[in-house]
């Protein structure tokens, strides 16, 4: 059971409600979770350095709201499935928070898929207007064989891939089916969306320690040694939310602590296409116990909603398709068709490329204006991870920049656990355009410049 920590968050008015405020935003980052204590009141007084009369204002109002129950004899704890109240945030009038690809006008996306719907729907029509087989037509199979070429250094067989309805649904349904009952080890920071499918799965998480080129390796093997995890999830190039790429003594590394252990790799690589030369994937290295996830949502659009997975086996895409077959059966025909099409004239290519030069601008652009701050990009990544200086808080900080209209996600996002970084991410791609990211960086880099300070009142 922890300990709270007590504080107040910066951004409050008056500081009884800077302390519920910073107790509130603990337990939605689930930093603390039911039954942990907190300080006695005192204790509480004499590490904020407030009255204690400000402390006991302050825990009558978490108790109004329902965040915190006191125990005769035993003291005050977090209550059993307390939940943040939820308080919608103020609407930033600039969100980087979303972790999507820009939109550059060379890519010519409105037009293109409008052209290519129109191409498609001239022929025969009604292949598109039924339902098709979980796994992807065999056209669509080739066509993701064909794309996935490049990182694997060969055209993986097409009866070894899947073409599913987005990567979230694919990575729900890999997980359900190598780790249910069991644990994955991720990056200390990892992907948000993993770490709720493995809530909802109630699959346990084991944080593994990273350097600037991602998952190290003696962290991993330990995991393996102590707690027999049944997966290894890994983003290996432009890592999302830190920016690492894993270079390919490391990737051979990894893959070597998988095979002695038996420890299956869900290899999530959304990012490749935008590295100038593609390193080899985890799957071309260890193709019998990797699981190969690759979107089209963060190298062309989301639009799309098309991703391909590459499996072990042809009998693993049928366990796959069995599993999918209960939650998001299939992509849509439409647009895997589209996409197909795109693959094998080339358009795909020509977006991703188009994408990959505007993420390239933008890198430059955020270079200039963030110059006095630390923090890890990839080249043409479409996101970068920001180390916040010594005084703030990512939360506290996330949450001043959403009220000074502008959106970016603290680290706690991204913890396995307690996130051992004060840090943000902040996504490049999302502003419509170069100028309005310029503004968004400006006011981004006035907040770093901000000395501590607290708009509190002792009352």
């Amino acid at each position: 059971m922890a300990l709270w920590k007590p504080r107040i968050a910066a951004t409050s008015r008056y500081k009884h409600q800077g302390i519920v405020d910073a107790l509130n935003a603990d337990i939605a980052a689930r930093l603390l979770t039911s039954g942990d204590a907190l300080p006695p009141q005192r204790e509480i007084a004499r590490q904020l350095g407030v009255d204690l009369t400000t402390v006991t204002r302050a825990l009558n109002e978490a108790r109004r709201l329902d965040l915190i129950e006191a125990r005769t004899g035993a003291g005050t704890f977090v209550k059993q499935q307390a939940v943040a109240p939820r308080v919608a945030p103020p609407a930033a009038e600039l969100d980087l928070s979303m972790n999507i690809p820009p939109q550059p006008a060379a890519a010519r996306l409105p037009d293109r898929i409008a052209e290519g719907i129109s191409a498609l729907l001239a022929g025969p029509s009604s292949r598109f207007l039924s339902y098709q087989e979980i796994t992807g037509i065999e056209a669509a199979r080739h066509a993701a064989a064909q794309w996935l070429m490049p990182r694997f250094g060969h055209a993986p067989s097409p009866d070894n891939i899947l073409v599913a309805g987005g990567a979230q649904s694919a990575l729900f349904a890999i997980c359900s089916l190598v780790a249910a009952n069991g644990a994955i080890c991720a990056g200390a920071h990892t992907y948000p969306g993993l770490k709720s499918v493995a809530a909802t799965l109630g699959i346990a998480l084991h944080a593994l320690a990273m350097d600037e080129f991602g998952i190290l390796p003696q962290s991993f093997e330990q995991r393996c040694r102590d707690h027999a995890p049944k997966a290894l999830y890994i983003v290996p190039s432009i890592d999302n939310p830190t920016t690492a790429t894993m270079p390919l003594k490391r990737r051979h590394e990894i893959v070597e602590i998988a095979r002695r252990y038996r420890v299956a790799i869900i290899e999530d690589d959304p990012y490749t296409e935008l590295l100038d030369e593609p390193l080899p994937a985890l799957a071309s290295l260890a193709p019998e116990i990797t699981w190969h996830i690759a979107t089209l949502s963060k190298c062309a659009t989301p639009a799309l909603r098309v991703a391909f997975v590459a499996c072990p086996s042809a009998l693993d895409v049928l366990k796959l398709t069995s599993s999918l077959r209960a939650s998001n059966p299939g992509a849509s025909p439409l647009l895997a068709a589209l996409t197909t099409s795109w693959i094998e004239n080339g358009t795909l290519q020509q977006i991703a490329s188009a994408v990959r030069e505007e993420s390239r601008a933008r890198q430059s652009l955020a270079a200039v204006i963030l110059k006095d701050w630390k923090y890890a990009a990839g080249p043409a990544g479409h996101h970068l991870w920001l180390t916040l200086p010594e005084h703030w808080k990512a939360a506290e900080f996330a949450a001043l920049a959403r009220r000074s209209g502008l959106g970016i996600v603290a680290a706690p996002a991204f913890g396995v656990g307690t996130s051992p970084d004060e840090a943000v991410r902040v996504s490049l791609g999302a502003a419509p355009d170069r100028p309005r990211l310029e503004q968004g960086l400006l006011m981004l880099d006035r907040l770093l410049h901000e000395p501590q300070f607290s708009t509190g009142l002792i009352v």
